[in-house]
């Protein structure tokens, strides 16, 4: 079984939406498009490209429009990026001039992607299918790049569908302009209690 690793710059208030820059994905009448811009520093690039990583890729059919318009020109950001394997689900694109990409259709796909044998998936960006993904504990592990700002509206990482599950932090560290970088794997059911009960 492959893994499922959702990657998500995020605000303290959840908001996922264009973190990148301005003309990203104005959805919505949103105006705070490259957020993420003023945090970036040498240690953020360090963790960088540690997330980037050659995996195949699962996206959402606007980041991979996002994704095919640029990265095919700029390969030496992200190394491997055109090699691997891009799958998009999608229920509108059948095919695109972007080499190693397979469009996929259902969650059954998916899933069955998931079962299949080859490399941990990683999932950037891809919003509605993040929130599909949690809906149906699909995800095996959250990178989250958490950035010291509140937003107040956008799209976010969370939603009133995601399933109840616990995450256990594998790996963190805080970069000088106060980006919290964690690792967090699935660990079982949510657990409850009383506090200070013996």
């Amino acid at each position: 079984m492959r893994r499922i690793i959702v990657l998500s710059f995020i605000t303290l208030d959840g908001v996922m939406q264009a973190p990148g820059g301005p003309e990203e994905d104005k959805s919505g009448g949103f105006e705070y498009g490259g957020w993420t811009a003023p945090y970036d520093d040498e240690s953020s690039g360090k963790f960088m490209e540690k997330q980037l990583k050659p995996a195949d890729l699962l996206l959402g059919r606007k980041t991979y429009e996002i994704f095919a318009s640029y990265w095919p020109k700029h390969a030496d950001g992200w190394p491997g990026i055109n090699d691997v394997t891009k799958y998009v689900l999608s229920g509108t694109m059948e095919k695109s001039d972007w080499k190693n990409s397979v469009f996929l259709k259902s969650l059954a796909d998916i899933e069955n992607l998931r079962k299949s044998n080859g490399s941990e998936i990683k999932v950037w960006g891809s919003g509605r299918l993040v929130q599909l993904l949690l809906k149906n504990d699909l995800v095996d592990e959250l990178w989250l790049n958490i950035h010291p700002l509140i937003l107040g509206r956008g799209k976010r990482l969370f939603d009133d569908g995601t399933i109840p599950s616990a995450f256990k932090l594998k790996e963190s560290s805080v970069t000088p302009t106060g980006v919290i970088i964690a690792k967090y794997e699935r660990d079982g059911e949510v657990k409850t209690g009383t506090v200070g009960a013996s």
